[in-house]
């Protein structure tokens, strides 16, 4: 039986590490580092998103500060807020809830979110700066899944490792980020011929599709890690993620639940996000931000 890798005891230490480094910036720049967060409509699930976002910097010493904008919001009044944002000092991130209703045109959204406050990590000079291997800011989810990966202690040096989805929030940067670490990568897809052979060589297997349990145990190689990024509802309602559980744990050395895994990885790592942003906003020495 595979180890559960505890994203929520990884998180709440990543956490508690923002939380000190947090105090050291306010005390240096004589405020705390801010988010505001951007949600339109009433989404139910992104209620709750950023809810726990709000409350997490909150509890981190970040300020956490929520605009709720009715549904009908039109793009001119959407973009007219996150350009005032983005032109005040005081803000270090801002990040808007995905998805955005249909009529608003969400590519435009996100950038024009300035890329130095973009704490999702999705403005175009971030992702170009992740590819070319830059310092920028790094999507949270990918980064959260890398310190789970460090966590399980596994040797990515030459590691096999696929990816599963090609979207530019997850399975794109998840590839360059183990790319960085010297991994051998490849990057499939619901499309993928003979998908279940491919990802039964692989030493780290990411689940990042969003098709409740796709990848069934005997997809996972004897000793895997298995990140788990997928978040669905089975028929009965219950979350569950792309891997089939209790199948993929007879077979692998390490796996990530759902709920419980990649999850709370992605709020700490967006608290992380937005204290590395404020700190070098303010010029800080970037060797004295240990985390």
């Amino acid at each position: 039986m595979g180890r559960i890798l505890d994203g929520k005891a990884v998180a709440a230490e990543l956490r508690g590490r923002v939380a000190v480094a947090a105090g050291v910036f306010a005390s240096r720049a004589g405020r705390k580092a801010g988010l505001e967060v951007v949600l339109v409509g009433e989404d139910p699930a992104s209620q709750v998103y950023v809810r726990n976002k709000a409350r997490a910097c909150e509890e981190a010493g970040l300020r956490g500060v929520v605009h709720r904008l009715p549904a009908d919001t039109t793009q001119g009044a959407l973009l007219e807020l996150v350009h005032g944002l983005g032109a005040r000092d005081d803000v270090d991130g801002i990040l808007v809830q995905l998805p955005l209703p249909k009529h608003l045109h969400e590519d435009a959204v996100l950038q024009a979110v300035p890329a130095d406050k973009d704490v999702d990590g999705f403005h175009l000079l971030n992702a170009g700066a992740l590819f070319t291997g830059r310092e920028g800011l790094v999507p949270c989810t990918p980064t959260g899944c890398m310190r789970l990966l460090d966590h399980a202690g596994g040797d990515l040096s030459g590691a096999r490792a696929v990816v599963v989805g090609r979207s530019n929030i997850v399975g794109k940067p998840m590839a360059m980020l183990l790319l960085a670490r010297h991994a051998t990568v490849t990057l499939a897809h619901s499309r993928t011929r003979d998908l279940g052979l491919l990802c039964a060589t692989a030493d780290i297997l990411i689940a990042a599709v969003g098709r409740a349990g796709l990848v069934r145990g005997d997809w996972v190689r004897p000793g895997a890690i298995v990140i788990d990024v997928g978040i669905n509802r089975d028929a009965q309602g219950k979350l569950v993620g792309d891997v089939a559980f209790d199948e993929a744990a007879e077979r692998a050395a390490w796996i990530t639940p759902v709920p419980g895994g990649v999850g709370p990885m992605t709020i700490a790592c967006l608290l992380e996000n937005t204290l590395r942003a404020a700190w070098r906003r303010k010029g800080l020495p970037p060797g004295e931000l240990t985390l």
